[in-house]
């Protein structure tokens, strides 16, 4: 399942490594973050500009904006449903989508000015955190548009790669900074599941699989992350269904619901396994 490896990895704000806000820090990327898990773009991509009008050189403010058109272009077409596919062929049968022309213009213009402005941050230091977080979600989101919209599985592999060696770039210079783990750990797990020939020929492209440790890392970024710990427990509830256990991606899905109420997905896939028993 290429169309997920991309998943993406969240950390900071615009604030230095020493005063990254926690968990109850009300930001406008919070606020637009949690928007998008309840399925209102317009009021998360009103947050999104808002950090933008505050911090104009700070990547993560297009970078979100980028997230945000994609998950609605996701909320659209039905992609998050396709996911819960319980095994590979039915994924790799799925239809080529038909995207939102003008919808991919701005989600391409958004993912240029965040490589613009994280090149200029990294430019003075190459260990900022915000630059390292935006070049990694960046790749992430390129991945799962070429993937998940656009069936173009070789090119989401290439984003792939880079947002994973971003992650690790940022995890040298943070080890908390749980959210990176996303975008390591679905890849180590789907590339873990796969036939061994095709896990040789991925580990040779610089791509890890290793199930349990995607695992692993899922499991820490759901727990501990900021911005993406729910997107974390999706991805979990996702691996869950693949390996039969859909008591415990039941669970999640239901914490997900309580949690988002406007979210019209988690009941609807809560129905479909429940069904499925």
């Amino acid at each position: 399942m290429a169309a997920i490896l991309g998943a993406c990895c969240t950390l900071s704000s615009a604030a230095h490594a020493k005063d990254i806000p926690g968990p109850t820090a009300a930001s406008p990327l919070d606020h637009g973050f949690s928007g998008l898990y309840n399925l209102d773009f317009n009021g998360a991509h009103q947050d999104f500009t808002a950090w933008q009008k505050l911090h104009p050189d700070d990547p993560m403010g297009p970078v979100s904006e980028a997230a945000g058109f994609l998950f609605s272009e996701f909320n659209r077409l039905g992609v998050l449903e396709a996911q819960f596919y319980e095994n590979d062929q039915a994924f790799a049968d799925r239809p080529k989508l038909s995207p939102d022309p003008a919808l991919r213009d701005r989600f391409r213009d958004a993912i240029s000015r965040t490589g613009t402005l994280a090149r200029a941050k990294l430019a003075k230091d190459p260990k900022d955190r915000n630059a390292l977080f935006a070049t990694t979600l960046s790749s992430g989101l390129q991945a799962d548009y070429a993937a998940l919209i656009e069936k173009r599985n070789l090119a989401s592999l290439h984003f792939t790669k880079q947002a994973s060696a971003s992650a690790q770039q940022l995890l040298a210079v943070c080890h908390d900074c749980y959210d990176a783990l996303l975008a390591t750990g679905f890849s180590k797990y789907i590339i873990g599941s796969m036939a061994a020939p095709v896990r040789w020929v991925l580990r040779m492209g610089g791509l890890p699989a290793d199930k349990q440790g995607g695992i692993s890392d899922l499991q820490t970024t759901a727990e501990h992350g900021h911005y993406l710990a729910p997107f974390a427990r999706i991805l979990l509830a996702i691996a869950y269904v693949r390996e039969k256990d859909k008591g415990r991606a039941l669970e999640l899905l239901s914490g997900l619901q309580r949690e988002f109420p406007a979210n019209t997905l988690f009941p609807r896939e809560i129905a479909h396994l429940s069904a499925a028993k």
